[in-house]
């Protein structure tokens, strides 16, 4: 949607730079004219960039996977699709005032960023809960595990009649690691994990957890750790990429909803 209404009014202040370019012709030498027609051109093009995220888009690097990794991963049965470039990790402008380490998850566009130093993060394509069950809030990375166990609540297991345990595997929909998410030194419920499931990356659907790619939870768990903040936006309260001033990572002010 924004990505056409930018496209939109590009196109609109284009033409009314043309348009105006054909009423100075008649009234300018043509050398003024094709220097102020340039500088009105360059002015806007400034301006649409200000208002574009730029990302530089990073390849999975299959060395930081372990043994088991390359083993389990191999193994999988589930359709290896890859999430379009919308949802493909990358390194991006970060400007939400948050401490480096920190993991901001932001539900409505499905991304997480991990914050890094010099206003820079990067941003991974999420799975996210539906509406109704979604949370938001601030928690800690209370346990980290690889290749996880899956324990099914009971509402899940009423509501998706899956049995009470799966074990670790490529068929677990864990997936490849599991970060834990506790608030006030109690389990949320709520993880950071994989997915068997990576059609699904840019789509509200889970019971509330934030899915990733087993790829991308592996780089992930890679550089967090234990009791690294994690800032959960509310629904319809996430920032610009260009704007925000929250410090929630930063004080670990909050409380998971």
């Amino acid at each position: 949607m924004w990505e056409l209404k930018v496209e939109s009014w590009r196109g609109n202040k284009v033409s009314r730079l043309e348009h105006r370019a054909f009423d100075w012709k008649s009234k300018m030498p043509m050398k003024l004219t094709s220097l102020k027609l340039a500088m009105a051109v360059t002015a806007a093009g400034l301006l649409l960039s200000g208002c574009m995220e730029t990302a530089n888009y990073e390849a999975t690097n299959t060395a930081a996977f372990k043994q088991r990794d390359k083993e389990l991963l191999s193994k999988v049965r589930y359709e290896q699709v890859q999430p379009s470039e919308t949802y493909r990790r990358a390194i991006v402008e970060f400007h939400r005032k948050e401490t480096p380490g920190s993991i901001v998850v932001d539900s409505d566009n499905h991304y997480l960023y991990y914050v890094m130093n010099d206003g820079k993060a990067i941003r991974y394509g999420i799975t996210v809960g539906e509406e109704a069950m979604a949370w938001s809030g601030i928690a800690k990375i209370g346990a980290m595990t690889e290749w996880p166990a899956w324990h099914p609540t009971k509402g899940e297991i009423e509501r998706l009649g899956v049995p009470t345990f799966v074990p670790p595997g490529p068929d677990n929909p864990m997936g490849s690691r599991a970060m834990y998410l506790y608030s006030g030194g109690k389990d949320t419920l709520f993880r950071i994990h994989g997915t068997n499931q990576p059609e699904y990356i840019g789509q509200s659907i889970s019971s509330g957890c934030i899915r990733m790619t087993n790829e991308d939870v592996i780089d992930l768990y890679n550089r967090a750790k234990m009791g690294t903040i994690v800032v959960v936006l509310a629904p319809h309260h996430s920032d610009s990429p260009f704007g925000g001033s929250s410090q929630m990572a930063s004080t670990g002010i909050g409380s998971v909803q």
